[in-house]
């Protein structure tokens, strides 16, 4: 197990849609425990392989809810099934997310309440979890960098012109960008 380097915006990796896992091998396997270690010294709930530069439909997820249950799991080859927004202002401290690509930066953005993701384990098991609350927003984003898209990309004005403005300020959204876990340090 090792830690990965997280690719930062501007990775083509991470803006184009995930190639199919074909097999699960002793290398993905591999892959999906370097993005456990990894995601937990960033430290993150959810890390997809396109972040760490692989170009393979797969996330991990690792979150406690308020009730001390822990959902942690793969999925590979995911699908999502998402429910309707709900309509009205946006909540700027409740709805606030961020990225391990867009390390620092965090944003308000408006997601669907409830999913539901189906997806392949390790062992090749087709299972199907319905989420609601935090743990469906952990699965949207994630089911975004399978898709090639950022959570910057689906922001509202005015926050993504702030968003671009720092992604261009930070001197980001070009190829060669990473960081590593442990070793860098960024400020959240």
């Amino acid at each position: 197990m090792r830690i990965r380097d997280i690719v930062i915006t501007g990775n083509p990796v991470l803006h184009r849609p995930c190639a199919r896992v074909e097999h699960i091998d002793d290398g993905v396997k591999d892959l999906v425990q370097d993005m456990f270690a990894t995601m937990e010294l960033a430290p993150g709930v959810g890390l997809a392989a396109s972040q760490v530069g692989v170009d393979l439909a797969l996330f991990v997820y690792d979150w406690v809810d308020d009730d001390d249950v822990q959902h942690r799991g793969v999925a590979i080859n995911p699908t999502l099934l998402i429910e309707p927004a709900p309509v009205g202002p946006l909540d700027e401290e409740e709805e606030l997310e961020g990225c391990l690509s867009v390390p620092g930066e965090r944003f308000p953005l408006r997601r669907s309440d409830r999913v539901t993701l189906t997806a392949t384990d390790l062992d090749g098991n087709e299972f199907t979890i319905h989420a609601d609350g935090w743990l469906a927003r952990i699965f949207q984003h994630e089911y975004d960098h399978v898709l090639g898209v950022l959570y910057i990309d689906r922001l509202v004005e005015p926050h993504l012109s702030e968003a671009r403005d720092a992604i261009h300020q930070i001197g980001w959204g070009v190829p060669g960008f990473s960081w590593l876990p442990g070793r860098d340090h960024l400020e959240d």
